[in-house]
């Protein structure tokens, strides 16, 4: 969980401390190049273009770099303390609805195309959980029912815009206080006392114990069970920030547990248990269930490990025992999101010299690496590099250099309402112009699915016969009339939208000239089917 100006306030406490096959269909259409604003998308980074009917894909077809095919294009919704969603505790269930649809409606003008929505803030639950009770954040009262299960709903309508959802878990965190006669008597951390661990005002289950971790795997294979969640996704609360430097108290485990480790290399030992025991479980549960975690964006500073960043920042490794290289090379997880929330030439974290470190972390594996952006920071008056509206957009800039950057998640949701500075309107105009799919993530299973067929357009509306195990569709518009697509679906620069329903109105399009429509099918991990025989109008 992230809140108020966090990441900075850590950084600078811890400075003190030292330190992601079939075919389609084209039509011809006369009637432009631009999308309308709040058509719904959905995600990508891979360039490969759907090979052509009937052979192989065109030899060469470069991509331009400005229009990437896949991108993820992410967005944190918090409900811890009611950050983002819902507003306040105890709305009613349509006004809850309805707040919700304003985020998603948000997000989908910008052209995102993922959220991560938090489910699980501290041992509490914003679904319907048989192991832990309802949110205080959702219902008003630990423990009260809502009145529905808000999570097919939240899924459902992500979907429906063409975004995908992972269901966000903060492991360790037993409770908002350390007050546990405020919690129901059912829950976890009243029921098993022995679990938990009192810190600075704090109750966290204790990461050393067996029994939590099972219990933090059960939480998670339950959701990936019984919902249609896209992803599994831990944020950076591991083992305790510094804070005031007060004593984690887990002498008693470390004495049963330890096996002669020292303490911090027990410690991240646990943590390592915990990550590579979820993965094993999401992945038996349900193969195309993706699996990560946003650490903090600090693994170790270069003066304690030459092979950690140019930083001299709070460590992630040593202070929080989150080894995030460890959860890469292992391949425990699917991608990582890293927590740049810090400017460029920021001294002690500088932006950017953490995202060429963090690309060459992922390089040579499967994981793929999204970045955590800072919105949330945008227009901040403590900070000179904060207050010009073109810093966050110069971060994207730069990872455009790095193809191991396969998107950005942004924290968080309120902004997008705000646009603080316009940045918003700046990222939209130079990077996210055009729709997206999402990465492919070829370790998660899935395959292109057939191609949609019976596509016919009248006016502006465009409408097909779906296809079996399709989820999506994308819908593509090529200037002028055209046998085969050619290279014309290498980027997104024809990309139009990607849509649930088997139809599209192009309410765009310029009536003057004449167009060429690709309708393509897309599996729930967006694999894309191949584009087929032309029939043109």
């Amino acid at each position: 969980m992230r809140t108020g100006n966090l990441a900075e306030r850590r950084l600078l406490a811890a400075a003190v401390l030292a330190g992601l096959g079939a075919s389609a269909t084209i039509i011809h259409f006369t009637g432009t190049a631009t999308p309308s604003p709040g058509v719904p998308v959905s995600a990508a980074s891979d360039t490969a273009a759907p090979a052509a009917a009937g052979g192989a894909p065109p030899a060469s077809c470069p991509a331009d770099p400005l229009y990437p095919k896949r991108q993820l294009r992410g967005v944190w919704i918090a409900t811890v303390r009611n950050i983002d969603w819902p507003s306040k505790p105890g709305l009613t269930p349509q006004r809850q609805r309805a707040e919700y649809l304003r985020i998603l409606d948000n997000a989908a003008k910008r052209r995102f195309n993922a959220v991560f929505v938090q489910l699980r803030p501290a041992s509490d639950a914003l679904y319907a959980s048989p192991y832990e009770p309802w949110s205080h954040w959702l219902s008003g009262k630990p423990g009260k029912s809502p009145g529905w299960d808000p999570l097919p709903f939240l899924i459902a309508e992500a979907h429906r815009r063409g975004m995908e959802f992972h269901a966000w878990f903060n492991p360790y965190r037993a409770a908002p206080d350390d007050k546990t006669a405020k919690l129901p008597r059912t829950h976890p951390a009243r029921l098993n006392p022995s679990w938990t661990v009192r810190r600075e005002g704090n109750l966290y289950y204790n990461p050393g114990l067996p029994q939590v971790r099972n219990h933090i795997t059960k939480i998670v294979k339950d959701v990936v069970s019984r919902y249609d969640v896209d992803g599994v996704h831990f944020d950076d609360y591991f083992y305790p920030y510094p804070g005031k430097g007060t004593k984690f108290d887990d002498d008693a485990a470390y004495a049963r547990y330890g096996q002669g480790k020292t303490r911090a290399a027990w410690r991240r030992d646990n943590v390592n248990r915990l990550i590579a025991q979820v993965s094993a479980t999401v992945r038996r549960t349900k193969e195309r269930v993706k699996f990560g975690v946003s650490p903090f964006g600090i693994w170790r500073n270069a003066s304690t490990d030459p092979t950690g960043s140019d930083t001299r920042g709070m460590q992630s490794y040593d202070d929080i025992h989150a080894d995030s290289r460890t959860w890469i090379r292992r391949g425990w997880i699917d991608y990582v999101v890293p927590q740049l929330y810090w400017p460029r030439g920021l001294k002690i974290a500088n932006y950017a010299k953490l995202l060429p470190w963090w690309a060459n972390e992922v390089k040579g594996t499967p994981v793929h690496l999204y970045i955590g952006q800072a919105l949330y920071r945008v227009g901040a008056t403590d900070s000179p590099a904060w207050t010009r509206p073109g810093e966050l957009p110069a971060h994207l800039t730069l990872g455009r250099k790095h193809p191991e950057v396969r998107g950005d998640v942004y924290f968080s949701a309120r902004q997008l309402a705000g646009n603080p500075l316009g940045v918003l309107d700046l990222l939209t105009r130079d990077h996210y112009a055009r729709p997206a799919l999402l990465p492919l993530m070829t370790p998660r299973g899935g395959a292109a699915p057939a191609a949609p067929t019976g596509t016919r357009i009248e006016g502006g509306r465009l409408t097909w016969t779906g296809s079996a195990g399709a989820r999506s569709y994308a819908v593509y518009r090529v200037p002028g009339e055209v046998g085969e697509p050619g290279c014309a679906l290498t980027d997104a620069s024809n990309l139009l939208a990607v849509v649930p329903e088997t139809t599209y109105t192009d309410g765009s399009a310029d009536p003057a000239r004449k167009y060429t429509y690709f309708v393509t099918a897309l599996d729930p991990l967006q694999h894309e089917s191949a584009p087929a025989s032309p029939g043109s109008r």
